[in-house]
C-alpha cells in the first residue's frame, strides 16, 4: 500500500491492521491445514494493542524471560510458553505463575528447578531445547547452532536416562528462511534426537520461519509438520516473530538537515543504532517508500540517524526530486525486531506508536514517549 504520512509525529512506527490480517490469513492456513500450533514469538513483535486481533489466529505467545511470560500470560491470554537460555533463582517462582510450556537448556537447568516445576500447583508442560548441530544461517551473529553456541544440549550431551518429568523437545535452527531449509533441519534433528521423540507429547520447531514472505512454499511446510506429526504422534509447535508481522508496518522519519561531505547526506530525526538495530546488527539496507539504489534516480543522499555514533547510517537512496527539511520518509518493514530491540541512546526520544486500518483510514496513535519515558530507564 501507499503510506500517507503527512499527518504523522515522527519518528513514528505505523502498523496496518489489514497487512497484518492477510499474515493471520496465511498462518490460520497452516494451522488447519497442518494440524499444527502457532505462538506469537515476543523477543520479534510485542505490540500489545494489537493483540486482541492476534489471538483470534495464534494460539498463544512464546516468552524469553519473566517480563515477556507475564506479558503473554496477561495481554495475550491462549498459551504461554517460556524458553530461557538459563533462569534466574530469584525469578523463577513468578515465572511458574505464567508459564504452561517450560523449556530448559540443559539437564543441570532442569535438574535445578524440576522439584519447583513439579510442586508449582499446576499443570506446566516442561520440555528440553536440543541442538541439531546444522543450520543455514549465513550471519554468525543469528546462528543458534553455530560452533560453541550456548543455545540448546548438542546429541552427544544428551542424557536419555534424564527425561523423566520432560514431555517435549524445542530446536531452533532457522533465521528469515523457507520450508525447504527446515526440511533439510529436521533431517538432522530426526538423525541425532529421534529416538528420543517417541513417547514425548509435543516439538517447538521454534522460529525463523519467513513463511507469510512472498513465494514462500507454504505447503511443503504443511507436509512436513504432517509427515512428523504422523510418525512421531506429537503436537507440532512453530514460534515465528519476524513472519506475524513481516511487511504489515513502517518507521516514518522527518528529514531535519541536509549537509555535503564528498556526497549530499540527509540527517534525520530517527536513528539506525536506536530505533532500527537490526540494519547494523545483520546488516542489511531497509527499503523507502519511493526511492532507490543510489544512483537509480537523479539525487542520491546518504541517509544518517541523529545519534553522535559515527557509524549512524541507515545507507545510500536515490529520489527522481531533491530531499527538503521537513520532508518525511517511510521506511518499508519496520514492525518487527524494532519496537522490542530499540534504545533510547543519546536521550533520542523511542518513535511513536500507531496503528492504521487501511480499510477505514481510521488512525490510532498509540503511544508516545517523553523525557520520563528516558528518565525512569535510569537511575
Amino acid at each position: 500500500m501507499t503510506w500517507h504520512v503527512d499527518h504523522l509525529p515522527t519518528p513514528c512506527y505505523v502498523v496496518d491492521r489489514q497487512l497484518l490480517n492477510q499474515n493471520l490469513a496465511v498462518l490460520d492456513r497452516v494451522q488447519q491445514a497442518a494440524g499444527c500450533k502457532i505462538l506469537l514469538a515476543l523477543k520479534g513483535f510485542a505490540m500489545w494493542s494489537l493483540f486482541p486481533q492476534i489471538r483470534q489466529t495464534l494460539a498463544g505467545a512464546s516468552a524469553s524471560s519473566l517480563n515477556e511470560a507475564r506479558l503473554a500470560a496477561e495481554e495475550f491470554g491462549g498459551e504461554t510458553h517460556v524458553y530461557a537460555p538459563a533462569y534466574r533463582d530469584e525469578e523463577f517462582q513468578a515465572i511458574l505463575r505464567y508459564a504452561d510450556h517450560l523449556v530448559f537448556n540443559s539437564f543441570s537447568q532442569w535438574r535445578r528447578f524440576r522439584d519447583a516445576v513439579q510442586g508449582a500447583g499446576r499443570a506446566i508442560s516442561s520440555g528440553l531445547r536440543v541442538n541439531p548441530g546444522y543450520a543455514e544461517v549465513e550471519v554468525e551473529l543469528y546462528n543458534p547452532c553455530a560452533p560453541g553456541s550456548r543455545l540448546g544440549i548438542p546429541a552427544s550431551q544428551f542424557e536419555p536416562e534424564s527425561l523423566d518429568g520432560i514431555e517435549g523437545l524445542h530446536f531452533h535452527a532457522l533465521c528469515e528462511q523457507g520450508a525447504d531449509v527446515l526440511a533439510r533441519v529436521l533431517a538432522h534433528v530426526e538423525a541425532r534426537f529421534g529416538r528420543h521423540i517417541h513417547g514425548l507429547r509435543w516439538v517447538n520447531f521454534g522460529g525463523g520461519h519467513h513463511l507469510t514472505r512472498p513465494g514462500y512454499d507454504v505447503d511443503l511446510l504443511v507436509r512436513e509438520i504432517v509427515r512428523f506429526r504422523e510418525k512421531y504422534g506429537v503436537r507440532v509447535y512453530l514460534e515465528p516473530g519476524e513472519a506475524i508481522a513481516l511487511n504489515t508496518g513502517v518507521l516514518v522519519a522527518s528529514v531535519l538537515d541536509i549537509v555535503h561531505n564528498e556526497m549530499d547526506i540527509a540527517i534525520l530525526d530517527t536513528s539506525a543504532t536506536a530505533h532500527m538495530p537490526d540494519v547494523l546488527e545483520m546488516p542489511y539496507r531497509p527499503e523507502v517508500q519511493g526511492a532507490g539504489q543510489a544512483g537509480q534516480f537523479t539525487h542520491t543522499y546518504r541517509l544518517a540517524g541523529l545519534t553522535c555514533l559515527a557509524g549512524d547510517v541507515i545507507g545510500d537512496y536515490s529520489f527522481p526530486a531533491p530531499l527538503a527539511i521537513g520532508q518525511k520518509l517511510v521506511f518499508l518493514d519496520m514492525a518487527h525486531y524494532t519496537m522490542v530491540k530499540n534504545t533510547a541512546f543519546n536521550g533520542v526520544p523511542l518513535p511513536a506508536i500507531a496503528i492504521i486500518d487501511s480499510a477505514s483510514n481510521a488512525f490510532t496513535l498509540v503511544r508516545q514517549f517523553g523525557y520520563e519515558d528516558y528518565r525512569n530507564r535510569l537511575s
